[in-house]
């Protein structure tokens, strides 16, 4: 997949685990780039490529309880069938990434941090179908 999608699917993985399991799937921050939100530690792991495959990237799924795989199983389900500009698009209109920027233009470089509590609220406030129709508990 291409590295934009990983990082949005990443970002609305931990979104997702902030509401859905009040807990945080990992410690790493993300940052409202002109592209959306961008975990700094990923982009690091792929840096300068377009693409990733499987194991090019480090990280462990086994680390994974069962509450936090049915939590990324049910973001892929929903958010892996998109694009990235697709995603890239959606995360440009939800208030965590917006308020992050600030007043940074569009297209400039920002590395305002996403706060862990600016997303679970956004996301909370949603309602259930926001992300998926089979919310885990």
């Amino acid at each position: 997949m291409s590295a934009m999608k990983l990082q949005k699917l990443c970002y609305y993985s931990q979104a997702w685990s902030l509401v859905w399991d009040d807990a945080p799937l990992f410690a790493q921050e993300f940052q409202a780039w002109k592209n959306g939100p961008v975990c700094p530690d990923l982009y690091s792991e792929h840096r300068g490529q377009f693409s990733v495959e499987a194991g090019e990237v480090n990280g462990n799924s086994c680390a994974l309880n069962s509450t936090q795989r049915e939590t990324v199983d049910a973001v892929l389900k929903y958010y892996g069938k998109h694009s990235a500009q697709w995603l890239s698009d959606l995360t440009h209109a939800e208030a965590p990434w917006l308020e992050a920027r600030g007043d940074h233009e569009e297209g400039t470089r920002c590395m305002n941090v996403i706060s862990q509590a600016a997303m679970a609220e956004y996301y909370g406030s949603l309602p259930p179908d926001a992300a998926n129709t089979d919310i885990p508990n």
